[in-house]
């Protein structure tokens, strides 16, 4: 019963592989990039603090933020009339990372390959 309910979901056959590219088109967005890496390095931020801090109008980040609660990768706070973000887990956090690190990889990769002819 159940034997094949802890096989890898990482083949090409899992049936997250439609929810995966949801996610990815989820963080498509330079803004969301910019509030994912935010809360990453601050934990909880209100909305005005985070407008400022991605260089957007309130209006904007708070569009932003709607999207990612209804994808479950933030999750709001309010104290009084303010309302403070965080991010629901690790993992948006890390994809994102990784999705940094790999832009500098890739410029990186292209200066040594340049240098290795």
């Amino acid at each position: 019963m159940g034997e094949d309910t802890q096989v890898c979901s990482l083949g090409p056959d899992s049936e997250y592989v439609e929810l995966a590219v949801e996610v990815f088109a989820m963080l498509a967005d330079p803004t969301r990039v910019r509030i994912i890496l935010a809360l990453r390095s601050s934990g909880e931020m209100s909305v005005n603090h985070l407008a400022d801090v991605v260089d957007k109008s309130p209006t904007a980040v708070s569009q932003h933020l709607a999207k990612l609660r209804l994808s479950r990768m933030v999750q709001p706070r309010r104290v009084g009339t303010t309302v403070f973000y965080r991010l629901t887990d690790e993992h948006a956090s890390e994809l994102v990372a990784q999705a940094v690190l790999q832009a500098e990889h890739v410029i990186g990769a292209t200066h040594h390959h340049q240098e290795s002819h």
